[in-house]
């Protein structure tokens, strides 16, 4: 009877660090803005990540989407700031853009940390995603070592949103690589609307189809509609190399089948949760003070590993 006891009072001993922690959790808000569209299907992604999060811990996550407008997103961070927020954890609609707000975060106390697109101007704790100069490097660094372009060639960049801090980041991380081998490239606007994009996608390869001898794809959207761009224009798959995004379920497909010969994994939603994971220990008063990069290039062979991830089969 008396170790019975004993176990019992362990038992409970041990509980109740879980059940403080459960508690203090559930009295933290934090909240998750992004610049993105609510219809960009990669952005999807990134949300479930918060929600996660928010289902794992019993953190109470709000979310917001901005799609693109600056005055919104930091109107959005200001009403966190107000609300007294333990944590911010947000996107940036463009470089500089947040240094304002994110000041006035940081007067306030409240640890504001990047995701997705890292902009230096900004005084984050920290960032969480991918470098995309690295990204843009290895798009080209990938078309030249697999002999898909060579010294003289065009490449032909599509962009949903042009001047947009990610595609200019990338492109010039791609120039580092393209430049001494006098391999010149073009930024398109394509469109933040997906039907929109197809359409002036068509239009462009119709048009320049003699000079395009590859493709990057800057962003998840203009990826994921090269396979019906290709089938509306008369293109056959493999006959123009691509490379590009690839967080979402239309181009591990494109990629399986042989119309983009390489993604980039983004990992949108353990992106989202070690933003938020790393809030929780700013909040508990554990500095981060360091860079979570993520990312990785896959071919045919990985596809299904990441569209499973995504929800695909």
């Amino acid at each position: 009877m008396l170790r019975r006891t004993f176990l019992g009072a362990v038992a409970a001993l041990a509980l109740m660090p879980a059940v403080a922690m459960a508690q203090s959790a559930a009295n933290k808000t934090f909240y998750w803005i992004s610049h993105g569209s609510p219809t960009d299907p990669v952005w999807t992604y990134f949300l479930q990540g918060a929600e996660k999060f928010a289902a794992d811990t019993g953190v109470k996550v709000n979310t917001s989407f901005h799609s693109n407008d600056v005055p919104s997103h930091q109107e959005a961070i200001r009403a966190a700031i107000a609300a007294g927020a333990n944590g911010i954890c947000t996107t940036s609609p463009g470089p500089g853009t947040l240094v304002d707000v994110v000041n006035e975060a940081n007067r306030a106390n409240i640890p504001v940390i990047n995701f997705n697109t890292k902009d230096p101007a900004p005084a984050w704790r920290a960032y969480v995603g991918v470098d995309l100069k690295v990204v843009g490097r290895t798009w080209a660094q990938y078309l030249v070592d697999h002999k898909l372009v060579k010294q003289g060639d065009f490449v032909w960049m599509p962009l949903e949103v042009p001047g947009a801090g990610y595609g200019e980041e990338e492109s010039a991380g791609a120039d580092e690589v393209f430049k001494p081998l006098g391999i010149t490239w073009e930024i398109q606007d394509a469109s933040y609307d997906q039907a929109e994009a197809i359409n002036r996608m068509t239009d462009y390869v119709t048009a320049n189809r003699k000079k395009i001898n590859a493709v990057i794809g800057l962003g998840d959207l203009v990826t994921g509609s090269v396979k019906r761009v290709w089938d509306q224009a008369g293109i056959a798959k493999g006959e123009i190399p691509v490379v590009g995004w690839g967080n979402s379920l239309d181009t591990t497909t494109e990629v399986s089948e042989g119309y983009v010969n390489a993604g980039m994994w983004q990992d949108p939603l353990a992106t989202s949760y070690m933003c938020l994971s790393a809030l929780m220990s700013e909040a508990s008063g554990i500095p981060i003070n360091f860079d979570i990069i993520t990312g990785a290039l896959y071919e045919a062979d990985k596809a299904p590993f990441y569209a499973k991830i995504m929800g695909g089969k």
